[in-house]
């Protein structure tokens, strides 16, 4: 058979995608390995590149896509110069990078009607602060991955309520904000539902296992190990998820890629943990047919684009 548009293998024969990592994982994840082979398929190379290398010639690709940049917590203010450098070109988008990495979104998700997990914000300029639930809290930066620097502290315990709040203070000496949430306890059993979006359509959803049991320790590395499991996530995800998206900035359909974490509330209806839309990994390997949806958005994005 005569293939009726023989023109767009030929043009995305020389399309180029660069895959962002940083100089601690220079090498693609994993996961992120599994959609080569389907981007190669459709005449795309698609190869590592830390987002701080000096010798990148950013213009040299067709899309640059944020994949495992992970160390960038410490250093915002450099990926954010570097994302608005990379331009049109950068998927997410640059305002989107800058608008997500700050966890402060959760209050705009919540002026929207999104129901979100209720937070305390203790910032630098405003430092009193005093813990504002009873029993488990946890604490966390408000610029932070990988569940780093996060902790678990019951302040019902006396030894716990002090390591509370000497790690908000940590934070804040340290020039970060500090966010306080109640403990969703049904995490514990039911874990956390992470709903993945790929070329704005829903592609599929995942189980977390559990990870907080105590105060923050010192963790080797960008990212504690997650315990990964598939799920079909219900009707009631699928809603909150949606209107999450529906609340971001500039629209849903400008993100090539999404993931949505729920837990339910104490009333079990979910509720949003975090909207992952810079560097979040999309667990390809959990779903059949996950990466080739990936890599069909990613050839999507090009072609409108460049027109290939």
């Amino acid at each position: 058979m005569i293939d009726p548009k023989p023109s767009t293998l030929a043009t995305r024969a020389a399309a180029r995608v660069a895959l962002v990592t940083c100089a601690e994982l220079p090498g693609l994840d994993p996961d992120d390995r599994l959609v080569v082979a389907p981007l190669a398929a459709r005449g795309i190379a698609a190869e590592p590149a830390g987002w701080d290398d000096p010798a990148v010639d950013w213009t040299g690709y067709d899309l640059v896509v944020l994949r495992s940049a992970w160390d960038y917590p410490g250093r915002l203010d450099a990926v954010v110069r570097w994302a608005s450098a990379v331009g049109s070109r950068l998927a997410n988008p640059a305002d989107v990078v800058v608008w997500n990495t700050d966890k402060r979104y959760l209050d705009a998700l919540a002026a929207a009607a999104v129901p979100v997990v209720p937070t305390v914000w203790v910032a630098p300029d405003r430092p009193t602060w005093a813990p504002p639930y009873s029993g488990d809290v946890v604490v966390k930066p408000a610029v932070g991955a990988g569940s780093i620097d996060t902790g678990r502290y019951d302040l019902a315990s006396p030894r716990h309520r002090p390591l509370a709040v000497a790690h908000v203070d940590r934070l804040l000496a340290a020039g970060r904000t500090a966010m306080v949430q109640p403990y969703l306890s049904t995490v514990d059993s039911y874990g956390e539902t992470a709903v993945v979006y790929l070329g704005g359509r829903y592609s599929h959803a995942v189980r977390k296992g559990p990870m907080l049991d105590g105060p923050a320790v010192d963790e080797p590395g960008l990212y504690r190990p997650e315990e990964i499991t598939p799920r079909v996530p219900s009707g009631a995800e699928r809603a909150v998820a949606d209107a999450a998206l529906a609340a971001v900035p500039g629209g849903a359909g400008r993100l090539l890629y999404a993931r949505v974490d729920l837990i339910p509330g104490p009333d079990g209806a979910p509720v949003v943990v975090e909207l992952e839309l810079t560097e979040p990994s999309l667990f390809l390997s959990t779903a059949g047919g996950a990466a080739e949806r990936f890599a069909g958005a990613v050839a999507d994005r090009i072609g409108a684009r460049t027109g290939r």
